[in-house]
């Protein structure tokens, strides 16, 4: 009787599991509304994760170093979650500092506001 109970009880638990994985897949507005969210392009994805070769091979290419994704330049992806080595390749490679997000801060005040240490006393001996 118990293994029964157990059963029943794993296979309701996979049922429901795939009807809500139907009911997702099927709505393609849902995966359009998910997809948006995370908008942030592979180049800060990149650099948020802290993947120098990979910064280095788009650079290599031509990306611009200053293109927002999500409304924040490379440098203040680089800046926010304390990437130094990235956050100074890009600076070598032309990125401006100055530009302020949406939210109007700039790479200094991401660092700061996410005490990033390194990226912080960084960015201000550039200003001296």
């Amino acid at each position: 009787m118990k293994k029964s109970v157990v059963i029943v009880a794993i296979a309701m638990a996979f049922s429901v599991t795939a009807l809500n994985a139907k009911n997702v897949i099927s709505n393609s507005s849902t995966i359009e509304v998910l997809a948006k969210k995370s908008s942030v392009s592979p180049f800060c994805m990149s650099i948020a994760k802290g993947d120098i070769e990979t910064v280095q091979k788009l650079i290599d290419l031509g990306i611009n170093v200053n293109k927002t994704s999500n409304g924040l330049t490379p440098a203040m992806y680089a800046a926010k979650y304390n990437r130094l080595d990235i956050l100074k390749l890009l600076v070598e490679n032309g990125a401006k500092l100055n530009i302020k997000s949406d939210k109007g801060m700039t790479a200094e005040k991401y660092a700061e506001s996410s005490n990033a240490k390194d990226a912080l006393s960084y960015l201000k001996s550039l200003d001296s």
